[in-house]
């Protein structure tokens, strides 16, 4: 019976596996192999090995306009060129001529310090004179009211005070066009007092400076402006400001000799810039 039930077993399943390989595609549980699918070319390749190139890009409309125009014109201006002027040569040589004579014109071996070299200045008295002294007439592009004497020390302080702290400072009221000098060399004693130590300014070492003139004509003095904003605030800048390139800065809070000037000298301390 065993033998029987087997072989009905067997049958089925060999009944089963032959109609499935007889069914039809959408439920036979075989995999049939795909069909080798041919290439679609595009419409304008007509022969078989035509090759496929990206179409070149369009003329940009800029180069058509410069290429179209006028053949009299040297270049366009600059709302339709497509590139700035060139410099003209007048320009440039009229750049390096001025830088020329600035270079000639310079001393301390600063082109931004302007004057001519004045050697040795011999003192009335054993304590005063300069070596190698120099006559400043404008530092950083700003004026000096008057020819002043000094050595190249002083001349470096003045203007590197001149570039860092008068210029911005008076940037927005000016430009500040020109320095005005109350004294620079002098053979004397200090603030001219009988039986004082020789002054800096008998060194070479010292200027004094009584107010800015701007580029409009407008003139800010220590003795008017110290007490009065908004030149007081701009005042008070540029005094703080000198102390550090000068050893020395003097101004109205000082002394009554000081009232209506600022005095910087390069003379150095022990213990540091002597500001007040």
């Amino acid at each position: 019976m065993r033998r029987v039930w087997k072989g009905m077993m067997i049958g089925c399943l060999a009944f089963s596996a032959t109609a499935a390989i007889a069914a039809p595609l959408d439920q036979s549980l075989v995999p049939v192999a795909r069909t080798p699918v041919e290439p679609v070319l595009p419409s304008s390749a007509s022969a078989p090995n035509a090759e496929i190139r990206p179409e070149l890009r369009p003329v940009s409309q800029q180069v058509l306009a410069f290429a179209a125009r006028p053949s009299d014109l040297p270049l366009l201006g600059p709302d339709t060129s497509l590139m700035p002027y060139l410099r003209p040569k007048a320009v440039e040589q009229e750049a390096l001529f001025k830088k020329r004579k600035l270079r000639k014109g310079s001393v301390c071996g600063d082109i931004d310090i302007q004057g001519k070299p004045v050697g040795n200045v011999p003192g009335r008295i054993k304590a005063c004179g300069i070596k190698d002294a120099v006559q400043v007439t404008s530092v950083s592009g700003v004026a000096l009211s008057r020819p002043s004497t000094m050595d190249c020390g002083t001349a470096i302080a003045l203007n590197k005070w001149v570039d860092k702290t008068v210029k911005p400072t008076f940037k927005r009221r000016g430009p500040v066009a020109e320095i005005q000098v109350a004294a620079h060399y002098a053979c004397r004693t200090r603030n001219n007092q009988k039986g004082a130590k020789i002054s800096e300014h008998g060194k070479g070492r010292a200027i004094d400076i009584s107010g800015f003139k701007m580029a409009d004509g407008e003139v800010v003095t220590v003795l008017n402006g110290w007490r009065k904003n908004p030149s007081k605030r701009q005042l008070t800048k540029v005094w703080r400001g000198a102390c550090g390139p000068f050893g020395t800065v003097l101004g109205p809070n000082a002394d009554r000799f000081h009232r209506d000037h600022f005095h910087l000298d390069t003379a150095r301390h022990r213990r540091g810039p002597y500001c007040r």
